[in-house]
């Protein structure tokens, strides 16, 4: 592991790029504050340093290539960031899963406090979007595509993050999506056992420090450039009630099919909410508990608002066993109620 550090003789500022073990070709990006015990920095060693600061993030700290950034601009009043939860791309609209329609519930959260379709909004989240696997729309990426667009700055009075269930844990190699197909799996189910077999991600890996530690580079980025905003974790819906071994999907041709050996997975959504949470205490940041506000409207239930696979526009609106336009509504109110960009 290699440590780079930029600071100041006062210690006002620490750099700290080292090798992050999900993300090995890229830099992982820390970001301290401290105050200082001696005099101040003068303002132009102030402006070396965060010049030095931003030409190492755009060369360094995203992995898709050197990218001249600016200095910060005034920023964007609304930022979203996030996976297909996130972005709700219709699966054949858009073969990168990067457009966003107006039900998603970045879209309808910005149209009711009128920021839709103003320079103050900007949503980065895609389709297959993660913290750190693989070498698609990870949160650096997304990080740094705002960059690019000037989201982040004193202006900046909002940025929600939803990601995690794209992302491995642990000893399996598996991801929450597409590894959904071990829920119709009538041989082998989704059990515990799926996770040695790398079948389900490895639930007993998934804490609220290590989801804090994967994510802190890009939070850190954005309370040094931001210091105005509300930075929030977004948790997922409820898919299937916690706790249980049954799961409930709606197939095309069979209607409602049940899964009895579907502990494993759900384990895994059920710690990842516990480690959203406790990740964003250890960050000091704030937790949307979405799966607080969609309990009981889960995946085959009377009042469902997860799509599945024989909804008409399931293809079109969405994606199967992803929030229905309504459930999405559901999380924009509360998130309007809870932060004010």
């Amino acid at each position: 592991m290699t440590d780079i550090n930029c600071s100041n003789h006062h210690g006002i500022l620490t750099v700290r790029a080292r090798c992050h073990q999900h993300e090995a070709t890229s830099a992982d990006l820390c970001i301290d504050k401290t105050e200082s015990t001696s005099s101040p920095m003068s303002s132009r060693a102030t402006r070396i340093l965060i010049a030095t600061l931003t030409a190492f993030i755009a060369t360094s700290a995203f992995p898709s290539g050197p990218v001249a950034m600016a200095q910060p601009t005034e920023g964007k009043r609304l930022v979203t960031m996030g996976d297909s939860f996130t972005a709700t791309t219709p699966l054949l609209a858009d073969k990168a899963g990067c457009v966003h329609p107006d039900t998603s519930w970045p879209a309808q959260l910005a149209g009711s406090i009128g920021l839709a379709g103003t320079p103050d909004f900007l949503d980065v989240s895609c389709n297959g979007g993660s913290i750190d696997t693989g070498t698609g729309w990870t949160l650096l990426q997304q990080a740094r595509e705002a960059v690019k667009q000037g989201a982040f700055g004193h202006s900046t009075r909002t940025v929600l993050i939803q990601v995690g269930l794209n992302d491995t844990w642990g000893s399996s190699q598996a991801t929450a999506f597409p590894s959904v197909d071990c829920l119709i799996d009538v041989v082998r189910g989704c059990g515990m056992d799926a996770v040695e077999q790398g079948r389900v991600p490895d639930s007993g890996a998934v804490t609220g420090q290590s989801y804090a530690d994967r994510i802190r580079p890009v939070v850190d980025y954005i309370s040094f450039y931001a210091p105005n905003a509300r930075i929030g974790v977004v948790g997922y819906p409820e898919i299937f009630p916690t706790g249980q071994s049954n799961a409930c999907l709606e197939l095309p041709g069979n209607g409602r099919v049940e899964q009895g050996r579907a502990e494993g997975y759900i384990a895994f959504l059920d710690r990842l909410d516990d480690a959203q949470h406790g990740a964003a205490t250890i960050l000091g940041i704030d937790f949307v508990d979405t799966r607080a506000l969609t309990a009981g409207h889960g995946s085959c239930s009377d009042d469902s608002w997860v799509g599945g696979l024989t909804d008409p526009n399931s293809l079109s609106v969405g994606a199967p066993i992803h929030p229905t336009p309504h459930g999405n509504a559901v999380l924009a109110d509360a998130l309007r109620t809870q932060f004010t960009p």
